[in-house]
């Protein structure tokens, strides 16, 4: 696909306006013809080659390819009408002509189609470099899902705003005969390199504000920090009883914490305070929409970009030691065999008597006999410590005795120095002080849901007349995909079990992973096992979490980063004070946005990350490294080195020794003249050949043996 403006000329009959007469012509042309052609409505997903895919809301594995010829001047993420003009019942995907981009096969049915109509254009801007000339300006395009150039008004140009800059600009519209789509700036983001720029680029591409507006800022200052007897009108009081919190030693707000209590007869009671945040963020309030807008906290590799301002976040909302708090609690009397034997909900008020990270709590549940932190840590906060890390180890193994699935990939951090240039890339290893406030965070979660849809009762038996809620869902994995996995353990030996319900394919997947561990297939095969999972979403209508083995689910603990668990929070307050159940549809209409900014958030993150490891790796092009086969695609494999797990492409084409085919049935690249086989999980050594931080690309050579 050709380039516009100036440096390319764009297709003229690829440019027709969406306008109605326009339209009618095209389509019903279509409609007097012999054939009916199907029409669906969709959203854009381009490539750099100008071809797209639309893809259709609440439709897996439904995509409709649309030649560059045929997108009617529709643009990544806008919303268009299409109809599908070839259907074919097989396998059959779409590749990019430079052999590079991501286009994986969409579906059990291939369906090719044209673009009739663009009902909205998208709002998220692309980033670019400004470039002027004379009077002329526009934004170069160097992005993954935008092909073309951008013609600005020299005259809207902000002040400011110098050639050579990064700056982030919305599409306005492209005139049918026009050779470039036209747009204005709405944000000039710095010069090409710097930490600043880089990291608000990524974020503008994404639609990701990463300042607040004065308007929501004033409404955050303009809250009481006090306290007041209102404040405290209702809520049990929990300032005497022993509580702390544990958190990375990083963290800087503290939105959860655990107190705990001997009860008489030998239980024990277990208070998961969560922070009020809904009592300070009233609905339809400024920091309210604010906050419904944004879904959720983002978290790039150098940065938090908050749900909430500083002062709720870091101030109001955050349970640090020695001050009293409002909360939001569930409280549990539990057996010393983790048995629940009772539960209750509502508002508290809490003192914190200490502070752990992760790591000091990690030393006392290591040294249960001595006082590894020098005294500093009272004897009966220690011994909490060690009585609630017994109680989750029990809770752990129950859930994955029940089907929970267990997942072992390590989790690799890049560690930035004060100017946001990566000098480090490590493993996160993960402990029993995580394990211990993961298992009460989950003990909270489910045991809220769950007394909404049972209506309160203790027997786990859903109420076909429960309430509206809000649910954290996640289905059972693809069964074809499974099938995949276990054809393709069965390349190395490995049997899984029959297929059956969801707890005996989970038991099943389980027991595979635990066989293959330590081997060099173990990351293959959690590989394509992570890959035929359902994503976990939110919604009105309870299906339970596969991958937890929870009947009910929600997320209840983290209100200070996540706008569902506001959601939870006030309809449980309403719940508990017999409110009748709240409106359905406009609960799963907030569900539905709430999941959508969660993965633009993580796409975000994900892009962030890799940046800094293609900036970490600048300074090794030409060093070798062992790594292993990470993915496999008919142009290339992407593999993994050791021990950063930094993931590269070595291209086919490149590799001289064979002309190598990637065969998608069996899931192997095949050299045609030696034979020679490539899998997943393969090890092999490489070399680094670029890092191209501008394109986000880096490529590895393979080194034959």
């Amino acid at each position: 696909m050709q380039k516009s403006s100036k440096r390319i000329k764009g297709k003229k009959d690829n440019r027709q306006a969406s306008g109605k007469s326009g339209r009618e012509k095209r389509f019903g042309s279509r409609q007097s013809g012999r054939k009916a052609f199907t029409e669906v409505t969709g959203t854009v997903q381009m490539t750099r080659d100008g071809f797209v895919f639309v893809v259709v809301k609440d439709e897996p594995d439904s995509d409709v390819f649309v030649k560059a010829s045929k997108t009617r001047g529709a643009l990544n993420g806008d919303t268009v009408r299409c109809v599908v003009t070839k259907e074919k019942d097989e396998q059959q995907g779409k590749r990019g002509a430079k052999g590079r981009e991501r286009v994986p096969s969409r579906g059990s049915r291939s369906r090719e189609g044209e673009i009739v109509e663009i009902l909205q254009r998208s709002t998220t801007p692309f980033v670019g470099i400004l470039h002027t000339v004379g009077r002329q300006a526009w934004v170069l395009m160097q992005s993954r899902n935008m092909p073309y150039d951008i013609e600005l008004d020299m005259a809207e140009v902000p002040e400011g705003a110098r050639k050579g800059m990064k700056v982030a600009a919305v599409i306005d519209g492209w005139e049918r005969k026009a050779p470039a789509p036209h747009g204005h700036i709405v944000d000039v983001l710095g010069m090409p390199g710097e930490n600043e720029t880089e990291m608000h680029a990524i974020l503008s591409e994404y639609g990701l504000p990463y300042r607040f507006d004065p308007e929501v800022e004033n409404a955050a200052a303009a809250i009481d920090s006090e306290i007041t007897g209102n404040d405290l009108k209702g809520r049990k009081d929990f300032r005497d009883t022993l509580t702390f919190t544990i958190d990375p030693s990083d963290a800087k707000d503290f939105d959860d914490a655990l107190s705990f209590r001997k009860l008489p007869g030998g239980n024990f009671e277990v208070g998961v305070h969560i922070a009020d945040v809904t009592w300070y963020v009233k609905p339809g309030s400024v920091l309210d929409k604010e906050a419904q807008s944004r879904g959720t906290s983002v978290y790039l590799v150098d940065r938090t970009v908050p749900m909430l301002p500083e002062k709720l976040s870091n101030n109001l909302c955050s349970l640090r030691p020695h001050e009293d708090k409002l909360t939001f609690s569930a409280v549990f009397e539990i057996t010393p065999e983790a048995i629940v034997k009772g539960r209750w909900f509502g508002r508290t008020v809490i003192n914190s008597d200490y502070r752990f990270d992760y790591e000091g709590a990690q030393r006392i549940i290591e040294n249960p006999g001595e006082d590894a932190t020098q005294g500093q840590v009272p004897a009966e906060i220690r011994e909490a410590v060690l009585e609630l890390h017994g109680l989750a180890q029990i809770l752990r193994r129950k859930r994955f005795s029940a089907g929970a699935i267990s997942f072992d990939r390590p989790e690799m951090k890049v560690e930035v120095d004060e100017k946001g240039r990566p000098v480090n890339v490590y493993e996160k290893v993960t402990k029993e002080s995580n394990w211990l406030i993961e298992e009460f965070m989950l003990l909270a979660n489910r045991s809220v849901a769950e007394y909404v849809a049972t209506s309160g009762r203790m027997d786990g038996r859903t109420d076909k007349n429960a309430k509206t809620f809000v649910y954290r869902v996640h289905g059972e994995p693809n069964s074809e995909k499974l099938a995949g996995l276990s054809e393709f353990a069965g390349n190395f030996g490995y049997k899984m079990g029959p297929a059956g319900n969801g707890r005996d394919v989970s038991k099943s997947l389980n027991a595979l992973l635990g066989e293959a561990k330590g081997k060099p297939e173990y990351d293959a095969f959690q590989m394509i096992a992570l890959r035929s999972m359902a994503k976990a979403v939110y919604t009105t209508e309870n299906i339970g979490h596969y991958g937890l083995a929870f009947k009910y689910y929600t997320h209840f603990t983290s209100p200070i980063r996540r706008y569902p668990d506001m959601m939870v929070h006030r309809l449980l307050a309403m719940y508990l004070d017999n409110r009748e159940s709240q409106n359905r549809d406009f609960y799963e209409e907030q569900c539905q946005h709430a999941s959508e900014r969660e993965q633009i958030a993580a796409n975000a993150e994900r892009d962030s990350i890799k940046y800094k490891l293609i900036e970490f790796m600048q300074d090794k092009v030409g060093q070798e490294f062992e790594g292993t086969v990470s993915g496999l695609t008919d142009w290339g494999m992407y593999v993994e080195i050791h021990p950063t797990m930094i993931e590269g492409m070595v291209a086919l084409r490149d590799v001289r020794s064979d002309f190598y085919e990637f065969d998608e049935e069996h899931y192997l690249i095949k050299g045609k003249r030696t034979g020679k086989v490539f899998r997943l999980g393969d090890r092999v050594r490489i070399k680094v050949k670029t890092a191209n931080l501008e394109q986000r690309l880096l490529d590895y050579e393979l080194l034959e043996r």
